[in-house]
């Protein structure tokens, strides 16, 4: 009955665990954290007081386990010993250790530690692996680790750079590792081939749970291969670096897959995420990522840019000035970056008076010269270089022929060349057309500057490829979620509805207004012939500038005496 009883007691206490899914697992006994293959586990480490994580009945058919653990930003230490050694331990925000089983072995121990002051919470899984499937970083030569599993994360405005180590083939327990360079063929590792994944976090969430819940699709082979998007495939002969471009504020997570395509087998690197920004930096931290000068910039211009929307055509100096502004200001920021080191706010108020003066400069071009072809051509040319960008901001944008600047620039500046030929018989419909596009897509920069979207990233990719010499091999893969539908469905609307009311509104009139500089020299040779005309009779501007100087002196002369004042006697 005894027996009995206890076998009744040890049932119902399965039960519970066996319930409570894949987040929380096991209890901890003896100070030790239980951990079960496959399943994630929430916990929370404090700087004063390290914990052991166990694994318990480990199965025969398994050669070698992952053990990864994850945080936000706080880095977490996970190790083989309570000695941290160089080579048998790692510290970060994503960082797991590959233990090779020895015959026989069924139990296996982590320390888990942080010297972070505050405490750090984490998600954990340990992960198992037969001796058919790959061994990620098995033939490390790069990092600290024997066998490192990590994927190491580098960014800085421009790109994030992802590097790992190359993987080795599996072997059974108690037997040697297969070489990793002394055969190249088809019996080694150089047959394997590794597929990167890139999955996206929900836009504009940097919440911790959101992060450590989404991490838990990144972990495994078939979850990472339905939620993430596929990158690029590697063979063993390319060099075991990717380049992504960096998205500031939005939460991304990589990891790799290395595929043995003789056994059709696999196994998944330690995920890595990033946001492209610090969260305890003291200014311009992930949680505020906007600047004031950005917003007031980007706002005064998505202003100017709806009334261009709707009433550009109209008002054709004041579309001239907004055509200028832009090509005036784009080339001014490009050379102030890349000659002079002067801090961003600095560059953005000199690159508003560069544009105004571009502006003014168009518009007096305009007004003096009236050449309508040429005027046209800078405003064909503003909404070509939009059309281009929106075509490599497509996955055509990520082809290989492309990442030779050459072929580069000579596509983007066909196309965008090609739009002001296409239209040059019909130059009041290309007007039309690029006050509705341009000016509607400030208002998408603008928002930007408050809410982040990546459809501002069709035009910041050409300026970051401008900058930026190594961006060139960097995959531009953006999210595209809830928001950006929402604003491009605004774009698109702000664009039609401009275009559309801007061409009912000029039918009948004439297709540009004549030239300025012509129009004041008739009137002025009119006003000097007709004597009839009441403007005749108006002084030059020089004697009406000099009468009106005269009478301000007047004001400040004292009064002279005017001779005898005694009154006259009768």
């Amino acid at each position: 009955m005894e027996l009995l009883r206890l076998l009744l007691l040890a049932v119902l206490a399965s039960e519970p665990a066996a319930a409570a899914g894949a987040e929380t697992v096991g209890n901890s006994s003896e100070g030790l954290l239980e951990f079960s293959v496959g399943r994630f586990r929430y916990l929370e480490l404090k700087k004063p007081s390290p914990e052991e994580a166990i694994l318990r009945h480990i199965s025969s058919n398994v050669t070698f386990l992952i053990f990864q653990i994850h945080s936000q930003y706080q880095n977490t230490t996970v190790s083989f010993s309570e000695t941290l050694l160089p080579n048998a331990s790692g510290t970060g925000t994503d960082k797991g250790l590959v233990f090779i089983l020895r015959p026989e072995q069924s139990i296996c121990t982590w320390h888990l530690e942080t010297s972070d002051p505050e405490p750090v919470q984490n998600v954990a899984i340990p992960l198992s692996y037969s001796e058919s499937d790959p061994i990620p970083g098995g033939c490390n030569l790069e990092f600290d680790l024997d066998i490192d599993s990590n994927i190491y994360l580098e960014y800085n405005f421009f790109e994030t750079t992802i590097k790992f180590a190359p993987a080795n083939l599996g072997h059974a327990r108690g037997a040697d590792a297969p070489p990793c360079d002394v055969k190249t063929g088809q019996d080694s590792r150089w047959r394997l081939q590794y597929d990167v994944y890139q999955y996206f976090l929900p836009e504009n969430d940097l919440t911790e749970e959101a992060l450590l819940r989404h991490l838990q699709r990144m972990a495994e082979v078939p979850q990472v291969q339905a939620n993430a998007l596929k990158v690029v495939t590697l063979t063993s002969d390319d060099k075991t670096s990717v380049s992504f471009s960096s998205l500031r504020g939005q939460g991304v997570i990589y990891n790799v897959i290395v595929r043995d395509p003789f056994l059709n087998t696999s196994a998944a690197y330690v995920p890595a995420h990033t946001y492209a920004c610090s969260f305890e930096a003291g200014e311009d931290n992930c949680s505020s990522l906007g600047r004031v000068s950005t917003k007031v910039f980007f706002t005064l211009f998505a202003l100017l840019g709806l009334f261009i929307c709707f009433f550009g055509h109209r008002f054709w100096k004041t579309e001239l000035f907004f055509i200028g502004f832009i090509v005036m200001g784009f080339f001014f920021y490009i050379l102030i970056t890349r000659l002079t080191p002067i801090k961003y706010d600095v560059r953005l108020v000199l690159t508003a008076v560069a544009g105004s003066v571009g502006g003014i400069f168009l518009v007096a071009a305009w007004w003096r010269f009236g050449i309508l072809v040429l005027c046209m051509l800078c405003v064909g040319l503003v909404l070509g270089f939009l059309v281009s960008s929106v075509t490599f901001f497509t996955p055509l944008g990520n082809l290989k022929i492309f990442r030779d600047d050459s072929v580069f620039w000579v596509t983007f500046s066909c196309i965008a060349i090609l739009i002001p030929v296409v239209f040059m018989g019909c130059l009041r419909i290309l007007n039309i057309l690029s006050c509705g596009f341009i000016g509607s897509y400030s208002v998408v920069l603008a928002v930007d500057s408050y809410l982040y979207t990546g459809l501002s990233y069709i035009t910041l990719n050409v300026l970051k490829r401008v900058l930026h010499v190594d961006f060139r091999r960097a995959f531009i893969n953006v999210p595209f979620q809830t928001n950006d539908f929402i604003i491009l469905a605004v774009w698109g609307m702000l664009a039609v509805s401009g275009i559309t009311l801007q061409i009912r509104r000029e039918r009948g009139q004439p297709f540009f207004p004549p030239h300025p500089y012509k129009l004041w020299k008739r009137e002025r040779e009119r006003r000097v012939t007709n004597i009839l005309d009441p403007s005749y009779h108006i002084p030059p501007l020089r004697e009406r500038l000099y009468g009106r100087l005269a009478q301000i002196k007047e004001l400040f002369q004292k009064e002279q005496p005017a001779g005898e004042r005694t009154p006259l006697l009768l």
